[in-house]
């Protein structure tokens, strides 16, 4: 074998089975050796930012690393704003990137980079670049041993065309894997012994304790002790609808955060960080916690966070509590001119069993959490790590990892942008995903943070037009058709319900094109910043019920 049909081999052995591949000269061999391995799934994508965006989407559906195959430093750098996503959701990736032959880097070509420093930055864990075809098939299994030890993480492997194509390649074992250890006895004890106090106790839940198991033991734990659960603000999956606890996301705006935690004595961590702004904002806090609360860890991730919560149930004999559930509870059908709300609303009245929802749909989606946490059991997944683009290739990988379930996919149409060839591998790979577009012709999002940081004073009509998207504006359906995928425009909610029960019911990928107004339209947003300044200081209860108004 010649090092790309061991390593192939390799990969295939410890349980690799696809690979997301924007190639280059460099890794011809690799490219060849597919075919040496029939385990192996090729997925070309025609942007480095598809392939990682959907080997991040498969991983955190399948539970276990894709590998990406990228063209030397500048691929790898086209692909690092989804691996810098997976980098903060702790998802498995292994990055094959391909480099000059050893002996040719004396010479500085065109190509020739730095591709180790641009790999730290979304793979701090374990970059190496292979020496040798000898060596190279153990640097993988040490690869993807770092990429699946807790936390799970991305792991890049440089792979030289020269030990790629060299003879002698050997195939390796894979490491088995060591599973991560529960919370000690010592910290069980201490929060048991707090949450039996009395004292005003929150759950903060990320990571695999957002999966049902762990869901169930920390809603017992809510159910006999009044404890409050929340999850992250981006949750990596989330399991979610009825029949399962409710857990209260934490809002993406600070000084709504603030407000849901305040009266928290006491904020216990489960696979998950101590909750901070997403942003610095001039005369706000960055620290999130409030003054007087106590933030405490059941479970780091790199411990097992089912175990930590289910030994904690044990602990405070609540193992035979039962949790309070979510009811099954859908909206109803809408009706009427197309709004970003009423688009949530139809996916809530038509969502499907078992789907995975993507949610990148930004200001758009404000409505969506309320409109399906009722409804059939859902995976939700969101943009982890903040770096839009994201959600397209998510969906490629979750319907390539789960094949028989639908993926609905719900976008901004700036993030769109970023990673639109995604379209393309859908159609080429025939996957069953519904990409709804919120069509609002701007940048919303940005059109609120420019207030929120104080800049409003200063604009004009050049820093205006840095945040709208019209002129022109964007035609989402007709891109779609020209990259293989069945579109529809809709303006109304008739229209967008018949598209989407098309779709739904239709086999292959589709989008579904919503022409929407702005969910925080200019009086909104003149609003807003008043609104969020005079939260601390209202009765409690009207702030909460002003908050669920606005983002619920």
């Amino acid at each position: 074998m010649n090092g790309a049909q061991a390593l192939m081999k390799t990969l295939a052995d410890a349980g690799v089975e696809v690979c997301f591949s924007n190639p280059g000269t460099s890794e011809m061999h690799f490219v060849a050796a597919l075919d040496s391995e029939p385990r192996m799934r090729a997925v070309l994508t025609l942007f480095e930012g598809v392939a990682t965006g959907a080997a991040d989407g498969y991983a955190r559906m399948a539970g276990k690393p894709a590998t990406t195959l990228l063209h030397l430093g500048c691929g790898l750098g086209n692909g690092l704003a989804n691996l810098h996503n997976a980098r903060k959701g702790k998802v498995p990736v292994l990055n094959i990137v391909g480099d000059h032959a050893t002996y040719h880097v004396q010479y500085n070509a065109q190509l020739q980079s730095d591709i180790e420093t641009v790999a730290r930055n979304v793979s701090p864990g374990f970059v190496r670049t292979s020496q040798s075809t000898q060596a190279l098939c153990q640097d993988a299994i040490d690869a993807l041993a770092a990429a699946r030890s807790y936390p799970h993480q991305v792991a890049t492997l440089i792979l030289p065309a020269d030990v790629s194509w060299g003879e002698g390649g050997t195939p390796c074992p894979p490491h088995p894997i060591t599973p991560p250890q529960a919370a000690d006895e010592a910290t069980l004890t201490a929060l048991a012994s707090l949450i039996r106090s009395g004292a005003k106790v929150a759950f903060l839940l990320g990571g695999q304790a957002l999966y049902e198991p762990a869901l169930m033991a920390a809603g017992k734990l809510a159910a006999r002790y009044g404890t409050k659960l929340f999850s992250e603000v981006f949750p990596t999956r989330l399991q979610r609808g009825a029949g399962l606890p409710v857990v209260e996301r934490i809002a993406y705006l600070a000084e709504m955060a603030t407000l849901q935690l305040s009266g928290i004595e006491h904020l216990i961590l489960v696979d998950a960080k101590s909750p901070v702004s997403f942003f610095a904002y001039p005369g706000k806090r960055s620290d999130l916690v409030p003054d007087g609360c106590h933030v405490h860890t059941l479970a780091t991730p790199e411990q097992d966070a089912l175990r930590s919560l289910q030994q904690l149930v044990t602990k405070l004999e609540a193992d035979s509590t039962t949790p309070t559930l979510q009811p099954a509870k859908r909206p109803s059908r809408p009706r009427g001119k197309l709004s970003a709300a009423k688009v949530c609303k139809a996916v809530g009245y038509l969502l499907p069993h078992d789907a995975v929802v993507i949610d990148e749909a930004i200001t758009s989606g404000l409505m969506l959490g309320v409109m399906t946490q009722g409804g059939p059991r859902h995976d939700l997944i969101t943009l982890t790590g903040g770096a839009i683009g994201q959600g397209l290739p998510n969906a490629v990988g979750a319907a390539i990892a789960c094949p028989q379930r639908p993926v609905i996919a719900l976008i901004g149409d700036g993030t769109a942008m970023y990673t639109i060839q995604a379209l393309w591998t859908m159609a080429r790979e025939q996957l069953n995903v519904t990409a709804i577009i919120f069509n609002n012709a701007s940048y919303s999002v940005l059109n609120v943070e420019l207030d929120r940081v104080g800049a409003e004073a200063q604009v004009g009509p050049k820093a205006k037009s840095q945040l709208d998207l019209r002129g022109p504006v964007i035609n989402f359906a007709e891109l779609a058709q020209g990259m293989g995928v069945s579109a529809r425009r809709a303006a109304t909610a008739e229209a967008f319900c018949l598209a989407l029960e098309h779709a739904l019911t239709s086999p292959g990928p589709h989008l579904i094109e919503a022409l929407v107004p702005e969910s925080l339209g200019p009086g909104k947003r003149r609003v807003l910043p008043w609104l969020l300044r005079s939260l601390p200081n209202l009765p409690k209860p009207l702030a909460i019920a002003l908050k669920r108004k606005l983002a619920p």
